[in-house]
């Protein structure tokens, strides 16, 4: 898969060969699925009415404290949390669940393993299916390798977490995100545009920017804002989310503690005055809504 020595798929570069050792993310070479499952709780064209079928592979290039996937986000995932090893595998399930979908396959945190997703669609078109594909992303990637994609990627799903890199780097060990991010936002642009396309429901193609608001984090919430509405000043569909909770105990304050109504209300106006009125927001029992159990690999929602 191209990642037997010097791995440098994502912006961490940590060069290492993974046949042997581990980088910051913790995968291995051998590809690692923790769950394939129908999923309806992406924002409505992205699932459409009847779910997408997301992909969720274990561990992540960037290991947020306070990611709501961390029984399998981490640099160290058990292997019963591990439940597709092979390329076949996993076409099977997808294959399996597609009918009962709205025809859409979503990719989700696959930046340690962007070399996996061709080889995967492949045998599902194999198997008769072709299913819009959806990137669903941290924001945290290679140009580079997000050019792997190019023709392979209907629709990119990044977040923008972060422009003040501090936070970034309290957060998710990442001062550089903002301009890593940043350029990689670009080019998503330039393989796919900025706008969606939407077809009986179901999207087919363009971005969706997701941006979670942290609490206590205002201020990083409205650089993210702005920064969205001056390089995306037309079509951008952004997905602002309220849906923070804190997943673990130990956590740094602020972050141990729910978003409050003030915080998303605060985060909404400026949104809004800024023009970004393309998308969805979240109610703020959405906290409660999104708490996923990967113990359960057949529904972890």
């Amino acid at each position: 898969m191209g990642i037997n020595s010097g791995c440098q798929l994502c912006p961490r570069k940590c060069d290492v060969d993974r046949t042997a050792q581990r980088g910051f993310c913790g995968a291995p070479q051998e590809l690692e699925v923790s769950a394939i499952c129908l999923h309806r709780g992406e924002e409505p064209p992205i699932g459409g009415p009847r779910g997408i079928v997301n992909v969720f592979f274990a561990h992540c290039n960037l290991q947020c404290i306070y990611c709501q996937n961390h029984q399998i986000s981490g640099r160290t995932v058990p292997p019963a949390a591990v439940h597709f090893r092979t390329i076949e595998a996993v076409a099977d399930r997808i294959c399996q669940l597609l009918p009962q979908s709205s025809g859409s396959v979503g990719f989700v945190t696959a930046a340690h393993y962007v070399d996996y997703i061709a080889p995967i669609l492949a045998a599902v078109r194999e198997r008769g299916f072709s299913p819009t594909v959806v990137y669903n992303s941290s924001g945290y990637e290679s140009p580079i390798a997000l050019r792997k994609l190019e023709g392979v990627v209907d629709i990119y799903l990044p977040d923008f977490k972060y422009m003040d890199p501090a936070v970034a780097q309290l957060c998710s060990q990442a001062a550089d995100y903002p301009s890593v991010a940043q350029a990689a936002l670009r080019e998503m642009q330039r393989q796919v545009g900025a706008g969606l396309k939407v077809h009986d429901g179901v999207a087919y193609r363009g971005l969706v920017v997701r941006h979670l608001v942290l609490p206590g984090f205002l201020d990083n919430t409205r650089r993210c804002l702005r920064y969205l509405a001056d390089e995306f000043p037309f079509g951008l569909h952004l997905s602002l989310m309220a849906q923070y909770f804190p997943p673990r105990a130990g956590l740094p304050a602020p972050l141990d503690r729910p978003l409050t109504e003030a915080e998303y209300a605060t985060a909404i106006n400026e949104a809004e005055s800024l023009g970004l009125t393309d998308g969805w927001q979240q109610e703020l029992n959405a906290q409660q809504c999104y708490r996923p159990d990967f113990t359960n690999s057949t529904n972890p929602f």
